[in-house]
This record gives C-alpha cells, structure tokens and sequence, in this order.
C-alpha cells in the first residue's frame, strides 16, 4: 500500500494538531485484492463538533464479506465500498474528545466507522462498552457471539447432539465448533477447505472428525463422519454443504443459517430453520 500521501495538518482547539491514516479503495480489483488496489492517506482530524465525539480505534475487524464489497458486488445488504473513499467496518475504538453528555472521554466504545485512526460522528454512531469485560477490548470484534447465539437460539442446540459446522476453520465456525463442545453435545464434525485446516480442527480446536470439503462428494464425507445423522447444521456458506446437510439430518433436526453471503443464496445471521 502506498503511504507517502501526506496532507496538511491542523490546530485544533486544544492546540494540538492531529492528523490521521485512513485506509481507501484505489481501484476495483480483477479477482483478489492486492496491495496496490489500496491507499493510506493522511487527513486532517478535526475536534468534534456539538452532539459529536472523537475517537481513537484500537482494533478494527477483517471480515470476509469485506471481499466482496471491494468487488462492488450488488444484492448485499450494505452498501459496498467505492473507489476514492474510505472502507467501513467493525471498530473498537476510546473517545478522546467529546461534545455530547452520552459519552465521555475515555470511554470504550464500538463502531461501523473503522478504517482509519480516528473517527469523528454523532455520538448516536457509537456504542459504550465495559472496558473490563475481557482480558482484550479486541475480543468485541471476535465472533463468539455470533457462533453462542446461532448454536443456543437458533439451533437450540441439546446435550448428545451430533453437530456439523461447515468452514469450521474461519472466524465463526471454529468459534461454534468449541461451543458445541462445551456445552454437551455429543459429536462435533467439521469441514474446511485444506488438510492443514482438517488437522487443527482435530488436533487443536476439539473436533471429533473433519474432512476436506475438495475430497469427494460432501454428502458422502458427512455420511462417513457421522453414521448415526447429524442433529444440528451451523452452516456458514450453503450451497452443496447445505444440500448435503439436509440428507445426512435426523428427524427434528435444526439449522442455524450464518452469514451464507453467496450469489443466489439469501443473506440471514443465524436465523433458525
């Protein structure tokens, strides 16, 4: 990425001058980003104006959704990102200034508005987080709560369950994988797209079996992983996975649909079927 564009800095009225990275989309990329479809620019901060609050982000989240609204792919439900201007996201961030009685300075606060060093909006933007609640304000960005609530709401998942989480290698389903097993359920299978992942979902995360989703047909992979059926599917991408999960499934069994952003599938966060 380049980072040599440098733009003029300012007072502001605490008498600091402050300015600020911010990370744009140079150019539409063919296929997978790269480097020089990015650019770092230095800005100007202002303080905040009445009703506003500054703040200074700490972490913000990679997701993978990002990749296709860098590829300005239509029929998502969020605005994708254009060229020129600044890439939204997750963010946790302290406020530093504050010109609205609902947040203070110091306060730990999550956002939409990452991608940068600073961010200054309405305060109404912003949610007030316990700075104590874990050993790292960074874990308000993991998925754990995503995978907690797909499992226990949605799927309603029971002890002695056999769960079958799909891409249980990446961010959410690594997460629903070690859940499952913490909280009884009797067999826990997983499906990732290398050998390397299949070892660390066994090895490392707890997994009963896995398999790579390249070996062979899906549908005869699970049969192979779980002959007794699967009660509970954590699905992260539908498709053959889906298809394959819906045949291997025991009477009464539950879905729980998470974030399958793919062409012609609908885009639903842990909704229960």
């Amino acid at each position: 990425m380049d980072t040599s564009s440098k733009s003029t800095t300012f007072s502001s009225r605490s008498g600091i001058s402050r300015t600020g990275l911010e990370a744009r989309l140079f150019a539409r990329p063919e296929g997978l980003p790269a480097p020089g479809d990015f650019e770092i620019t230095e800005v100007a901060v202002p303080d905040p104006a009445s009703g506003q609050v500054l703040v200074r982000n700490l972490f913000m989240s990679l997701d993978p959704g990002m990749l296709m609204l860098i590829a300005g792919q239509s029929g998502l439900p969020m605005p994708r990102y254009e060229v020129g201007e600044v890439m939204h996201g997750d963010a946790i961030g302290e406020v530093i200034a504050s010109a609205d009685p609902s947040l203070d300075e110091g306060d730990l606060v999550m956002h939409r508005l990452g991608w940068r060093e600073y961010a200054v909006a309405r305060a109404g933007l912003f949610r007030r987080v316990d700075w104590d609640a874990y050993p790292t304000p960074s874990t308000y960005l993991s998925f754990g709560l995503v995978a907690y609530v797909g499992l226990m709401d949605a799927a309603e998942l029971r002890p002695g369950d056999t769960v079958f989480v799909s891409s249980a290698a990446g961010a959410t389903g690594s997460m629903a994988g070690q859940i499952a097993r913490l909280k009884g359920a009797a067999r826990v299978i997983g499906s990732a797209g290398s050998r390397d992942k299949v070892a660390h979902l066994t090895g490392s995360l707890g997994f009963d079996a896995a398999f790579d989703r390249h070996d062979g047909p899906i549908v005869d992979r699970l049969r192979e992983a779980a002959p007794e059926g699967i009660d509970v599917y954590f699905d992260n991408v539908g498709g053959e996975q889906l298809r394959a999960a819906i045949e291997v499934m025991n009477p009464h069994g539950r879905v729980a649909v998470c974030g399958a952003l793919r062409r012609h599938f609908s885009w639903r966060v842990c909704g229960g079927i």
